[in-house]
C-alpha cells in the first residue's frame, strides 16, 4: 500500500536522526564512562538475566570476539558479572551487578532529560500524537522478525 511505503519511508528517515541525537547525547555523558554500545549491551543484559555471550553479539551485529572485548569494558568497571551456566558449566551467562543497573539508569536518565528538553520546543498537540505512535511502534518492532513473517503470513 502506499500509505505503508510512505510510513516506512519517513521512518527510514527520522529514527536516525533520533539516534544521532540519542548517541550524542550519551558521548556528552562520558562521565559514566559507557560507549553507546556498552549502553545497549547492558540494557540487553539487564533485560534478559542470564544471556550469553553469543546473544549480546547477535544483538549488537557485532562478531563474537568484538562482544567479548565490549562485555570485559563491562566487567572490568564493575558492571556485568560472568558466571558459570547453572546447566552447562561449559557455558557463561551474564548478570548485571547492581552498579550497572544504576550507571544504566543514570545513562538512562540523562539522555531522556536531554530528549525532553529538545522535545519540549514542540507544540503540545504535536507532542501528543507522537506519545501517541509509540505504543503502536513498539507493538510493531518488539516483536522479532519470526513473529513479524508469521503475523504477516496468517494475515493473509
Amino acid at each position: 500500500m502506499e500509505d505503508e511505503a510512505e510510513l516506512a519511508s519517513k521512518l527510514v528517515e527520522v529514527i536516525p536522526l533520533v539516534m544521532r541525537a540519542i548517541r550524542s547525547h550519551m558521548r556528552a555523558n562520558r562521565a559514566l564512562d559507557l560507549s553507546v554500545p556498552q549502553y545497549r549491551a547492558l540494557g540487553f543484559v539487564v533485560r534478559h538475566p542470564g544471556v550469553s555471550l553469543s546473544q549480546v553479539a547477535e544483538h549488537q551485529g557485532l562478531t563474537l570476539g568484538a562482544a567479548s572485548r565490549l562485555v570485559d569494558g563491562l566487567v572490568i568497571r564493575g558492571l556485568v558479572e560472568r558466571r558459570a551456566s547453572t546447566e552447562d558449566r561449559r557455558f557463561v551467562t551474564l548478570h548485571v551487578l547492581p552498579s550497572g543497573e544504576s550507571t544504566l539508569a543514570q545513562a538512562r536518565q540523562r539522555t531522556e532529560q536531554a530528549l525532553a528538553s529538545m522535545l519540549a520546543t514542540l507544540p503540545a498537540a504535536d507532542q501528543e500524537i507522537i506519545l501517541r505512535a509509540m505504543e503502536p511502534l513498539r507493538a510493531v518492532f518488539a516483536a522479532g522478525p519470526t513473529e513479524r513473517a508469521d503475523k504477516q503470513i496468517e494475515d493473509r
